[in-house]
């Protein structure tokens, strides 16, 4: 059982420290962990990412939450979430303390450019995947192209996105169950 614990510290460890850009940057070694341990499935993952975008907290944190319930209880939700967010407390905390010494550095700016460019290849590249690999139809393919484009020409609070998708998806699941 310490196994188990030291294993899920690990990996979601591993997560806090290597994904920088925010909790959907955590998406590719979120997806891995579900293909290597079985914790949860790509599936169940697609589940947690739509219900982690409304609700409170990161999308990272929330997964780490679910996938440590789901493999040891609440102990195990304890350790996966401590173990994501404690790599973020330690950087902030040495960076907060020298921030002001680097800040100008052109070689500080061009690292941080590169790597918001390396998690945009990343988020983008599990993004496809996910789309490939979920269960969305021509009408979800139809909503989910045109809210993109949208989104490029129109910037509409996130919150928008979310309420009108969640609109036509219990306008869908409706008239699916009605045979429509």
């Amino acid at each position: 059982m310490i196994k188990m614990f030291l294993n899920l510290f690990f990996q979601f460890f591993h997560i806090g420290v290597f994904s920088f850009g925010g909790g959907y940057a955590t998406l590719p070694f979120l997806y891995d962990i579900a293909e290597k341990f079985h914790w949860y499935t790509t599936s169940e993952l697609t589940n947690m990412l739509a219900v982690s975008s409304i609700t409170p907290g990161p999308v990272g944190i929330n997964v780490a939450t679910y996938a440590g319930f789901t493999t040891s209880g609440i102990f195990g939700a304890f350790v996966a979430t401590g173990a994501i967010i404690l790599p973020s407390l330690i950087i902030s905390t040495i960076v907060f303390k020298i921030i002001d010494k680097f800040k100008t550095n052109k070689f500080v700016k061009g690292a941080i450019s590169a790597l918001k460019s390396a998690g945009c290849a990343l988020l983008s590249a599990v993004g496809i995947k996910l789309l490939f690999t979920s269960n969305l139809h021509l009408i979800g393919t139809i909503i989910l192209v045109i809210l993109i484009g949208t989104s490029f020409k129109k910037k509409f609070d996130p919150i928008f996105y979310l309420g009108v998708t969640a609109f036509l998806g219990l306008i869908l699941g409706h008239m699916h169950l009605i045979g429509v």
